[in-house]
């Protein structure tokens, strides 16, 4: 039974509980409203089960057979005059675990990267397909390209302006302005999920805990998020060239502290 709510003492923990809020509330809300989810996760999702037998089950071949699953879902039922719905639905709440290990939170970011890689191209006949509405026209292709892409766009961003800047190409002014625009527009997409939260569900009852998440907010663009996208780089390097991604020990936070690691598994849990 749940008997209170606060945050982890660890800012590794704090930056993804932003994370998760700017994802849930501030994506998965936003697609479900107009039927254009693409990813529902595995271990909190419920489906009819005919109709996922139907489509084929979970795929064995991917580390992101939630988000493919979904997919291949919405491909099969894009131009058919069956009505369905793909929904997220906010009130439930499922606590999860989150990685308090840098080298775990790599591993799962760059997993995570992979499952998407394979997901998209899985399924890329869904992508502006006629009859596939905004799943095809308008979520598709964000994935692919804020997504998929991101990683490449963002890290080659940051990379030439610092090249070009240490090189004398790009003045202080310009410099400066681009990391004005890009901070603050990483800290205007999680202080509105946060409003959100407060507004629609007020999960953290404490003020405290809430103004701490905006310190939260506003510092995870220095260097965490630069980090998290270069590990979504690596591993859609490895995916690109076929490399083999282990699953690893996903050590939790009671195994740290007693100081016992899980054994390792090269294969996703299903």
């Amino acid at each position: 039974m749940l008997e209170s709510v606060g945050l982890p003492a660890s800012w590794l923990a704090r930056f993804q509980i932003v994370e998760y809020l700017r994802a849930f509330l501030f994506g998965r809300l936003g697609w479900s409203a107009i039927n254009a989810v693409l990813i529902i996760s595995g271990a909190f999702g419920l489906f009819r089960k005919n109709v996922v037998i139907e489509a084929g089950g979970y795929r064995a071949d991917t580390v992101g057979e939630d988000m493919e699953l979904i997919l291949r879902l919405h491909r099969r039922f894009a131009g058919q005059r069956d009505r369905y719905r793909i929904a997220y639905v906010p009130d439930p709440l499922c606590w999860t675990e989150v990685p308090e290990s840098v080298d775990v939170l790599r591993r799962q970011r760059m997993r995570w990267q992979r499952g998407l890689a394979d997901s998209l191209t899985m399924n890329r006949g869904l992508l502006f397909n006629p009859g596939a509405g905004s799943a095809g026209w308008l979520a598709f292709p964000f994935y692919l390209f804020f997504e998929f892409f991101g990683p490449v766009i963002e890290t080659a961003g940051y990379a030439l302006f610092i090249f070009g800047f240490c090189f004398g190409a790009i003045s202080w002014e310009a410099f400066r302005a681009f990391l004005f625009v890009a901070v603050s527009f990483g800290v205007m997409l999680s202080v509105t999920a946060l409003f959100i939260e407060e507004v629609s569900f007020r999960l953290f009852p404490r003020l405290w805990d809430v103004a701490r998440l905006f310190v939260v907010a506003l510092a995870e663009n220095f260097g965490y998020r630069q980090r998290v996208a270069l590990w979504r780089l690596q591993g859609l390097v490895r995916w690109a060239f076929g490399l083999h991604q282990p699953w690893g020990a996903m050590t939790r936070t009671d195994a740290l502290r007693s100081g016992v690691k899980e054994t390792p598994d090269d294969t996703p849990p299903r």
